[in-house]
Parts: C-alpha cells; structure tokens; sequence
C-alpha cells in the first residue's frame, strides 16, 4: 500500500506540464492509474484496517497537486459506495477511474417516468473518468445511477470549466436528458446515499485533500525563507510557526476524524467529528494563506511561481460544498442531541 502511495506522489510530481495551468486531468489520472494507487482502493476505501493510511494517501496526492487530489478522492468516494451497496468492484481492480456527481444547476437532475431529466455541474474529471454515479432525484428521493463512460458520449462538456483553480479536474458539464433509467446501474434504495455516517462523515477526506497542499505550501515556504535568509527575522519566523501549527492542527482532527468514521462500528454520530475537522481544517487552511501570501509577499502571484497554482486551486476547493450551511446544521445537531452536546460542549 505505501508502495503505491509513494509512486503516486512520484509520479504527479513529476507529471508533464501538458494542460492550461500544468498537467492535464488525462496526466494526473495516468499517474493515479500506473501507480497503482487506483486498484488499492479496493481495500483502502471501505473499512480500512488503518484509517491513517487513507488519510496519509489523500493528504500525499493533494501535496502533489490538487486536482490529482480531488480526483482520487472522488474515486475513494465512489468505491466505497460501491462496497456499500454491493456493486461490482472488478473494475476497480483494472485501474478504473470511478467518481461521483452531486451538484445540480438551474435544470437539476430528475427522475421522470422511465426517463432522467436535467443535467449535473461541477463534474469533476468529466474529460477522464471511466464511471460515474450521479444523484438524481425523484418523489421517492434520491437516488444513486452510475454510467459507464460511453454510455454519455457527447453529453460531457468539461471544456465548460472556466474557473481560476482546479483547472486540471475538467469540472464541467454532464447533460443527461433523454437517458432512460434502465441504462444506469442502479445503487441502492431511495435516499440511502443520505445515511450517515457515510453521507457527511465522507467530508473528512477531501480537508485530507487540503491539507497535503497545506504542507505543500508550508514546505515552500520555509524553503524561499531560508533562500533569501529571512529564516531568522522574527516576523517571519512567526508567520512560518502559525503555518507549521495550522497543519498540525488541522492534521489532528483529520486523524481524529478518520479513525472513527472509517470503522465498522461507525454510528451516525460519528459524522459530527467529520464535519468540525472539514470546518476546521477550511480556517486553518484560509490562516495559512493569509500567512504565505504576507511571507512570500508579491513575487508568489507570478503564475510561473510553484505557490501560484496551489493558492488559486486550495482557495477555490475550500469554498466547496457549502461550508457556512455545514457549519450551521451541524451547530443544530448538536445542540439538539444530548449526547453530541456532551461531547463536543461539556
């Protein structure tokens, strides 16, 4: 297992830069694929036997580039859900690239008869994945269909991302309209994707994601510190001791996170530990920038700089998936369930 994770850190390293903004979705998915790391996720997704592992792989591919990151995570996700709903793995073991599409936009996903309607947005890896399982809902709720990816020929737009950062996962387009239900491979009943605590007890995983790019850019900082022999100017020093203990701290709550949702014995309350290490994770990682960008100073907005890229891809990432609705609802909870309030209040 750390074999793999070490070629993959490797080798997305090492990637050509052949995309718009460094290596393309086709590059980090290869790398993603030849080392390995892809196929090991048959045991590393579901019930880990050492959930650090897990966060120690998605951590070393988000430190090598984000969009690699997402796109790992994505198929971490979408294994997982496959184990859960006893779905058939072989192609996983084959180096398979799998992923899941929840956003809706103006035309959201819908079930109408035998028919789906509407379409996804924000469908990471639309240019290189091999399946993908998209929410739709109907009036019994919300189900999970998955698709081959010749299944969607010319109904996948991932020329359509026009954002600043995480150029490389292709988020685009995917238009379902006209799809037949029986086309998908159907994944368990209506609403089960909602149970926790694998809905948002899976938000661990992609702040695992942020933080390898954290440490990414703690390490060039102290790097481009100690080149321009600002190490020991105490402004600086200081600035470079608040990002060293955002990562820690964020990496303690994501150990603490991994440890009790990837159990079996996992409970529904577990997913609160999940949440507040997302939530946290999302304000040491904003203090951290803040900390770089007053280190570094101007010269690390040059696109050619390696801080560039990471900045504009890590602040883009945080904003995703409704951080403020998160924080909210889980405050809820809390408060409204005795035992959560011991836990996390007193």
């Amino acid at each position: 297992m750390t074999d793999a994770i070490d070629r993959a850190e490797r080798m997305i390293a090492d990637a050509l830069p052949d995309g718009a903004d460094g290596p393309s979705g086709p590059a980090l998915a290869a790398a993603l694929r030849d080392s390995g790391l892809l196929a090991e996720c048959l045991t590393l997704a579901h019930h880990p036997r050492d959930p650090l592992v897990l966060l120690d792989a998605l951590q070393r591919v988000g430190g090598a580039n984000l969009s690699a990151g997402r796109l790992f995570e994505g198929h971490v996700n979408a294994v997982k859900l496959l184990m859960l709903h006893d779905s058939p793995t072989a192609p996983v073991a084959q180096g398979a690239l799998y992923g899941i599409w929840g956003a809706d936009g103006p035309d959201p996903a819908r079930i109408e008869g035998s028919v789906i309607r509407g379409q996804k947005l924000f469908a990471s890896g639309a240019d290189v994945l091999d399946h993908m399982i998209v929410t739709v809902r109907s009036d019994a709720g919300l189900h999970l269909l998955m698709f081959a990816r010749d299944q969607l020929d010319g109904r996948l737009f991932p020329g359509e991302w026009n954002m600043s950062g995480m150029k490389a996962t292709a988020s685009g387009r995917c238009d379902l309209d006209g799809l037949a239900v029986a086309e998908a491979v159907t994944l368990g009943a209506p609403d089960a994707y909602l149970t926790e605590p694998h809905f948002h007890g899976g938000v661990w995983r992609y702040a695992a994601v942020q933080l390898g790019a954290m440490r990414r850019l703690t390490v060039l900082t102290a790097d481009q510190l100690r080149a321009r022999g600002q190490q020991d100017a105490p402004l600086q020093a200081m600035r470079l001791h608040r990002m060293i203990t955002a990562c820690e701290t964020a990496r303690l709550w994501l150990a603490q996170a991994a440890c009790r949702i990837e159990r079996p014995g996992a409970t529904a309350a577990d997913a609160q530990a999940a949440i507040l290490a997302r939530l946290r994770t999302t304000d040491e990682a904003v203090a951290l920038l803040a900390n770089m960008d007053q280190a570094l100073g101007a010269a690390s907005f040059a696109t050619a700089h390696p801080a560039d890229r990471i900045r504009r891809d890590l602040g883009l990432y945080l904003r995703q998936a409704g951080p403020d609705a998160l924080a909210l609802s889980s405050v809820d909870r809390i408060l409204a369930d005795p035992d959560l309030h011991r836990r996390w209040i007193g």
